[in-house]
């Protein structure tokens, strides 16, 4: 394959959880570090593909066998592996399977999140499972895949970097939203935490906090009247895209980023504005 890398993250090795969706952010930042020259472990759940969207069917899109294939079109390697980030064993698994290819692992993108559905109700009405469902995919799975990753990064002693996807909903409560807000506020607190506790072994752990990105997450939505009146929301009169998001989270797992850890950083087109 030709090499269209640069050499910024050359020899890294990053996990990206949630990474099988064609449109989805856990692609966009598989793509820009592997442009960025790190080799990629593409996680996600082994979706049956009867539950993909069209466009994915139309695509021959085979969730995270076709990311490992645009990650490896860039000329570096690609381990894709289903795993249940809500396990704290099939996450240590994870870790472990990465180390065995790779021999290491610097960056842990914590992209997973339980689908948008059920939980987008009022709290009246919402099921205490499908809260729990909410919780221990994103904070559970965050947790569990930092307690796992850390302890590699702090054992190989060469520092590391960490990206928690939270989302303007970790900044700003939403009617109706109530499991995905304290999930979101929840991740910027465990952040904020971590960060403190791993800075000695020069290891940085940001968030992310998307605003409205136009990925099959919202689908659901349609892209109708409710989609347009959601992007008359925002400042820049747009979603974001899966790029944008990805750039964003490749550059803070960049050296550039060395002296930057415990923010929870905003990309929604000025939706929302406040730390």
């Amino acid at each position: 394959m030709t090499d269209q890398t640069d050499s910024e993250l050359k020899g890294k090795v990053a996990i990206i959880t949630g990474a099988g969706r064609m449109r989805g952010i856990g692609r966009g930042t598989a793509v820009a570090l592997a442009q960025m020259g790190a080799n990629i472990v593409v996680t996600g759940t082994g979706r049956d593909h009867a539950s993909f969207p069209q466009d994915e069917k139309d695509a021959g899109w085979r969730d995270i066998e076709s990311t490992a294939e645009q990650v490896e079109s860039f000329g570096v390697k690609a381990l894709p592996l289903v795993s249940n980030i809500a396990d704290q064993s099939d996450v240590q698994r994870m870790v472990d399977a990465t180390v065995a290819e790779f021999g290491r692992l610097d960056i842990i993108v914590n992209n997973a999140a339980a689908p948008k559905g059920t939980d987008r109700v009022s709290v009246l009405d919402l099921e205490a499972d499908v809260f729990r469902t909410v919780m221990d995919v994103k904070v559970m799975g965050t947790f569990f895949a930092c307690k796992s990753s850390v302890a590699q990064m702090i054992k190989q002693g060469e520092g590391g970097r960490v990206v928690n996807l939270s989302s303007t909903m970790g900044k700003s409560g939403r009617a109706n939203t109530s499991a995905y807000n304290a999930a979101n506020f929840a991740i910027d607190g465990f952040t904020q935490a971590l960060s403190k506790e791993v800075g000695m072994h020069n290891i940085t752990v940001n968030s992310v906090c998307p605003g409205l990105t136009d990925t099959s997450r919202l689908d659901a939505m349609g892209r109708t009247d409710g989609w347009d009146a959601r992007v008359a929301e925002v400042p820049m009169r747009r979603a974001g895209t899966d790029e944008e998001v990805g750039e964003l989270i490749a550059f803070l797992c960049s050296p550039r980023a060395g002296y930057i850890t415990g923010e929870s950083i905003n990309i929604n087109g000025g939706s929302i504005t406040e730390r």
